[in-house]
């Protein structure tokens, strides 16, 4: 065992000792998500980096939970491979372990899949500084729960991880971004047609355009094999992008540093709806601009007041989905490392039997409730 993890283990000894709680972080990258109050003394992971194992030919790395996320990309990259469902960073100096904890993914996730797909195994300390180790480094090789997919998306709750496993994949060989002005009603339509076909969507994007469109853009993005994106390219239309511009669009809409995002509204918080692809276009609250659509339309980006919470939820709720506040109102993109969020009340209560699993889970991770107090949602 090495400094760095031993440090760690004598960390979490103590603060389990005497009840002190934890805020285990690495780039603090994220730490302006949920407009929740950060608590707790800070544990850094930052020491525990570097690439334990990489194969190429088995599509596998792994790599310790401190390495800065842009170094492991870069690693890839230089083998033709990738983390297919396109992490966002949102600010410098985030890390592997933050990736995982948070579980966030980009504008490929609705068809390459989220984190915790990704993740094979990992190494965690939990709540009584034992360290465990859950997976390993190919797919199937998990009896009963799956542990380690558990932490993607945990935020720190269950512990610290110190180590993670990943499936990686090729770059695909061919990539295309159509343009379509279209109004959002007949773009979720067309999506929806268009999932049912045998086409290589990838990502999407639909935002009100600028005067002189039809009520808005969307652009799609292709990815796979030469041939299948140039049939798809003949058989969609619309209006070809060139490459570099696409890709820097894609990238800005991966870490919220579109105009969309960035034209804000004092006083207007970033909130995030999760609901089925099919469902139509909400009827939001009236005053904000419109959606930001992705994920085929899995994923609406809403500008409202923090004060709109209990409206956007309840339309959420009722296209099958949830809210939930990731930027409070006096946040902008990227957040500042280190930022504290000044409200309590954005993360989408859980139902009660969620709850039961959670506060179940959290008890048996974390007796002594040390860890990111505060940072889940509560009933």
């Amino acid at each position: 065992m090495d400094s760095a993890l031993r440090q760690i283990i004598e960390r979490v000894q103590d603060s389990a000792r005497e009840r002190r709680p934890l805020r285990i972080r690495g780039g603090g990258t994220k730490d302006f998500h949920g407009g929740v109050p950060l608590a707790g003394e800070v544990l850094d992971t930052r020491a525990l980096s570097g690439v334990v194992d990489y194969e190429p030919s088995e599509l596998v790395v792994t790599v310790r939970a401190g390495t800065p996320l842009a170094e492991l990309e870069a690693l890839l990259a230089g083998r033709g491979q990738c983390l297919p469902f396109e992490p966002p960073h949102f600010g410098e100096g985030a890390t592997v372990g933050g990736m995982v904890a948070a579980g966030l993914s980009g504008p490929a996730r609705a068809s390459s899949g989220a984190v915790r797909d990704f993740v094979l195994g990992v190494e965690i300390v939990n709540g009584r500084a034992e360290c465990l180790r859950f997976g390993g480094q190919v797919m199937k090789n998990v009896a009963g729960y799956d542990v380690s997919r558990l932490m993607a998306g945990s935020w720190g709750t269950l512990g610290v991880v110190t180590e993670v496993s990943l499936k990686v994949l090729p770059v695909p060989p061919a990539e295309a971004t159509l343009r379509f002005e279209l109004p959002q009603e007949e773009a979720l339509r067309r999506l929806q047609a268009w999932g049912g076909q045998p086409l290589p969507l990838n990502a999407s994007r639909w935002e009100a355009g600028p005067s002189g469109t039809a009520g808005g853009v969307l652009h799609l993005r292709l990815r796979g094999a030469t041939a299948a994106v140039e049939s798809a390219c003949r058989v969609l239309g619309g209006e070809l992008q060139p490459a570099q511009e696409a890709q820097a669009q894609w990238s800005a809409c991966r870490e919220q540093t579109l105009p969309w995002f960035e034209g804000r509204a004092g006083g207007a918080a970033l909130w995030r709806l999760s609901v089925p692809p099919a469902a139509p276009a909400l009827a939001l609250p009236a005053g904000g601009p419109e959606p930001l659509v992705e994920w085929h339309g899995g994923l609406r980006w809403v500008q409202a007041p923090e004060a709109l919470g209990p409206e956007l939820r309840a339309v959420a709720r009722a296209a099958g989905g949830a809210a939930t506040l990731f930027r409070a109102a006096a946040q902008r993109s990227p957040a500042p490392v280190g930022i504290a969020a000044t409200a309590a009340a954005g993360l989408q209560p859980a139902d009660a039997a969620l709850e039961r699993i959670q506060a179940r889970l959290r008890a048996a991770f974390d007796p002594e409730g040390i860890f990111q107090p505060g940072r889940m949602p509560a009933g």
